[in-house]
């Protein structure tokens, strides 16, 4: 069967593989030139199999002042005259409620366990060079409360296979000497061995080059999907650039696009991009190299992650609910340069902006936190959407799940919470 892949970030990609693995011609569309460009690119690096609890949270509702009336805060709302935004937020707090909480957390702690395992066997298979690592994370508290609070999400996650400890301020600088120079008073922190870190984008790029040295996989390049052809409730052709590719199934991965793509298809989609932002931070010497962490971090007041990619260290923070608005501003990026002199002072000069990749993405998500996989109102159409900051740690087990029910198989885990429910 000759399957149109819509998008090649990392679920996209790890879909078109996974497509291709099961036998299937594959044809990966998208409007950059390099697979991986655009919320790929620089988003936080940690594969995070364990913490995967949704943004949907009883706590939204204390917060609510802050997230509106805050400049400090680190989730930013800025209410627009988008009826789309207003119906995903009363979808969103319908969501902040511990039962549904747990659920998600159980639902995306079984898809990430997989998601960890397809990962494993496709590096086992191919040998790629992704600055992929088991560095373990901390998650760092200054609130003694608040570590206390964590206590009971430890527990419930032990339950259904996390295997995580909290631990005092002194053991977290023997797991990561370089917060010893952090001009911050730690009460603890989190920790988790198992977890993991690599690079998104070189990931994506190289499994791209990997698929193209097999037949029956194209990647069609620099070409924005524009019209589509619809006939008998089915898709039957996009128009990508000057091409018009014809295929008998279609995959939509477009990310924070794809709910413009579901409405020119005639059916809505629940999806809301999360803006966020991310320097990357070169190491260019023995001296900052010592000074920058090997373990991931979360520093959880500012919401701000770390992770270590050879001689780079990612730093990322921030959601923000404000559209599509592609700009970066100043201050969003000095938010994670003070980051970084606050954690780690000495780990570089971050006076040039230029030498420090500043991006910003859209992190596609639903309400609850839990992604789409599966089959859309449209009968020949499949979704593979809504992994909102997961995407990296999620995509390898969402695109497994989603060959499967391509194929008709039993699938590995329960599918039924990420189906399609309009």
């Amino acid at each position: 069967m000759h399957i149109c892949v819509l998008g090649a970030g990392i679920v996209g990609a790890t879909s078109a593989y996974r497509l291709l693995e099961a036998g299937h011609q594959v044809t990966l569309v998208d409007a950059a030139a390099q697979p991986g460009s655009q919320t790929s690119l620089g988003n936080g690096a940690q594969l995070s199999y364990s913490y995967v609890a949704p943004l949907a949270d009883p706590s939204v509702w204390t917060h609510w002042p802050e997230y509106l009336f805050s400049a400090a805060s680190p989730l930013t709302l800025q209410p627009k005259m988008d009826p789309a935004q207003w119906r995903w937020l009363l979808k969103f707090l319908a969501a902040c409620n511990g039962k549904r909480v747990r659920k998600t957390t159980v639902d995306l702690l079984r898809l990430s366990f997989f998601s960890r395992a397809q990962l494993t066997q496709l590096t086992t298979a191919i040998p790629f060079d992704f600055q992929h690592r088991t560095a373990g994370k901390l998650v760092m508290y200054a609130d003694a409360k608040e570590l206390e609070g964590a206590r009971e999400q430890i527990e419930f996650q032990a339950q259904h296979g996390c295997q995580q400890e909290i631990i005092d301020a002194a053991r977290c600088l023997q797991i990561e000497p370089a917060l010893a120079n952090a001009r911050r008073d730690w009460a603890g922190g989190v920790y988790t061995a198992s977890e993991e870190a690599g690079d998104c984008a070189l990931f994506c790029r190289q499994l791209v080059a990997a698929m193209s040295r097999q037949p029956g996989f194209r990647f069609a390049h620099s070409q924005r999907i524009g019209k589509l052809e619809m006939r008998d409730g089915a898709l039957i052709a996009v128009h990508a650039g000057a091409e018009k590719i014809d295929a008998e199934t279609f995959v939509l991965a477009l990310g924070a696009e794809s709910a413009g793509f579901a409405r020119q298809a005639g059916f809505s989609l629940s999806l809301y991009p999360l803006k966020g932002y991310s320097i990357t931070v070169p190491l260019n010497d023995a001296a900052s190299q010592a000074a920058a962490p090997q373990v991931s971090i979360t520093d959880l007041s500012r919401k701000i992650v770390y992770a270590r990619l050879g001689d780079r260290l990612r730093v990322a923070g921030r959601v923000e609910l404000v559209g599509m608005d592609r700009s970066i501003p100043a201050a969003a990026i000095d938010e994670l340069k003070r980051g970084v002199n606050a954690l780690f002072p000495g780990c570089t000069d971050l006076s040039d902006n230029n030498s420090l990749s500043p991006w910003s993405g859209f992190r596609p998500a639903t309400p609850s936190g839990v992604p789409i996989i599966g089959a859309s109102p449209v009968k020949n159409l499949y979704l593979n959407i809504g992994h909102g900051s997961l995407g990296w740690t999620l995509a390898h087990g969402s695109a497994s799940l989603l060959a499967q029910l391509i194929g008709g198989e039993t699938t590995a885990i329960d599918a039924s919470p990420f189906s399609f429910s309009g």
